[in-house]
């Protein structure tokens, strides 16, 4: 019997210590997966439904203690908890991730900015357990543009950095390019 646990101590162990853990870095790391976007009839604010495209640039993360998200309570406690991330140094936004919107001129360049509806997002609790960990995974960043009868089909990209909770910023990814419908 003291043989058989023995035995199985040791396997337990020996299976235990070929496990490898991540050594991610504290500081999350994005890099860019791809970009899709779907034509769908949604309400917004109350508002009848109407057509909208809704574009997804799905992210590969890394991030070493796994502080990545933010709760529903925290995201409705915008006076305490969002000023957090509007108040980090070079953020600028009650959001714990950055989505540049950049939209193509006729001349060639590129007009860079964040939309209204993307200055205020966040994405959910990435490692609900709480502990301290690495974790990887994909993760989806979504915004919408409204398909007006006088929208003219323009063609966009979007940069994507991402936050954690102790304000650590992500490295910038760039997405291909796409075409939405815009206001002129």
């Amino acid at each position: 019997m003291k043989l058989q646990v023995s035995l199985f101590i040791l396997l337990a162990v020996a299976s235990a210590s070929c496990v490898d853990i991540p050594d991610f870095d504290d500081t999350p790391w994005i890099d860019y997966n791809g970009i899709s976007q779907e034509t769908r009839n949604d309400s917004v604010n109350g508002q009848p439904a109407q057509e909208v495209e809704i574009v997804t640039v799905t992210v590969d993360f890394e991030d070493g203690d796994g502080d990545l998200g933010a709760s529903d309570a925290e995201v409705q406690d915008k006076d305490n908890f969002g000023k957090q991330y509007l108040n980090a140094p070079g953020w600028n936004l009650e959001a714990n991730y950055r989505l540049v919107t950049m939209f193509k001129r006729k001349d060639g360049s590129w007009d860079e900015r964040i939309l209204a509806g993307d200055s205020v997002k966040f994405f959910p609790i990435l490692k609900p357990d709480g502990k301290a960990g690495p974790i990887r995974g994909k993760l989806d960043l979504n915004t919408r543009f409204i398909k007006f009868r006088s929208a003219v089909p323009t063609t966009v990209k979007f940069k994507v950095s991402i936050m954690d909770r102790a304000f650590r910023v992500s490295n910038q990814i760039t997405t291909d390019t796409i075409v939405v419908p815009v206001l002129p």
